[in-house]
């Protein structure tokens, strides 16, 4: 089920839908193993499941309020600036780790990993939650186009603070699982790295389905996307379930924003720009106000990119992306997985 998702469809049709969605996604891979070989394809799952995790954020919020938020790629940015001065200004400095920061203790690395992610999400939720309070609440019943140039604009508030408060040029992110630290999986020597980001964000993404299809609040969610009036008829808190769909999205950025400065090892005040635009991207590829689309459309986005570097294109790289977002939405509007908004009254 998605945030947006319609009336409950028959349990039946549901797993079908899910098997071949899993047995397309399987097919998709084993294809790109042939053409590009198994460590190109462990780049481009770690790359599209940071793409997956920020494409969340876009899509929530447009389920909920059909608001694109523009200023999503940024709240990304500023969470991976946030986790680097966590790291740097006290966990690492409390537990006397020095550089190059590989954190071979693997107790210790996983206490340092898990307050970094659960402090920069609920930061960046916080974060996200406020910028939803005081820029989009206001201009909720005002014309679509007034909360859109106020996105753009937060966005660009973002972005100058980080560039105040850190500078134009790189900053270096400690780097906790060393990169050269190599398991050997499928004929290819994968990265640590790689794998847990994969995995993190797969965990992150069930817990997410978990979340809005069995609990209260994800009801209420799933509710408000369908048919706001009618749900605010039925005892629905708008304010709080628009609140908390902000929380989760910009929570999942802030996490996107740490496995990113893992990853790469530097982050930018201009990381939100490019990163945010192909998030987007995915959400609109996979569908956009489709969960399960937005992670689809992450990782479509990270194979294509790969593929086309490894081939020598990586100039041409967004340029295949949105020749096959074109192509997509061409025969289907929807995206991949459909636009599940359902009637409204």
């Amino acid at each position: 089920m998605t945030a947006a998702s319609v009336a409950q469809r028959p349990a039946g049709i549901r797993l079908t839908r899910d098997i071949r969605i899993a047995i397309s996604a399987v097919v998709f891979v084993a294809i790109f193993y042939v053409l590009i070989g198994p460590q190109q394809v462990a780049n481009a799952l770690t790359l599209g499941a940071i793409y997956a995790l920020i494409a969340l954020g876009y899509t929530m919020v447009y389920g909920i309020i059909e608001l694109i938020n523009f200023a999503h790629g940024d709240v990304f940015m500023i969470g991976a600036f946030v986790s680097m001065q966590l790291l740097l200004k006290a966990l690492l400095p409390i537990f006397g780790i020095e550089a190059p920061f590989a954190i071979h203790n693997l107790p210790l690395l996983v206490v340092i990993l898990a307050i970094t992610f659960v402090v920069t999400m609920l930061v960046m939720g916080v974060v996200g939650v406020t910028i939803e309070r005081f820029a989009y609440r206001p201009l909720r019943n005002a014309p679509r186009v007034a909360p859109l140039i106020t996105a753009i604009g937060v966005s660009f508030i973002l972005q100058n603070i980080a560039l105040i408060l850190f500078g134009p040029a790189s900053n270096n992110f400690p780097q906790l699982i060393d990169p050269n630290a190599h398991a050997d999986l499928a004929g290819a020597s994968i990265a640590y790295v790689n794998i847990f980001i994969v995995v993190l964000a797969v965990v992150l993404m069930v817990a997410l389905q978990m979340f809005v299809s069995r609990t209260r609040l994800g009801r209420a969610m799933r509710s408000t996307a369908q048919d706001r009036d009618a749900a605010q008829l039925m005892g629905v808190d708008l304010n709080q379930t628009i609140a908390v769909t902000f929380f989760i999205g910009s929570a999942l950025a802030g996490a996107g924003g740490v496995v990113q400065g893992l990853y790469l090892g530097s982050v930018r005040w201009d990381l939100g720009f490019n990163a945010g635009l192909k998030a987007f991207t995915a959400a609109v590829l996979g569908g956009i106000g489709n969960t399960t689309g937005a992670a689809l459309g992450g990782f479509v986005i990270g194979f294509i990119e790969v593929a086309a570097a490894s081939k020598g294109y990586s100039r041409w790289s967004e340029a295949i992306v949105f020749t096959v977002l074109i192509g997509v939405l061409v025969f289907r509007p929807a995206g991949l997985l459909g636009q599940q908004l359902g009637e409204r009254a």
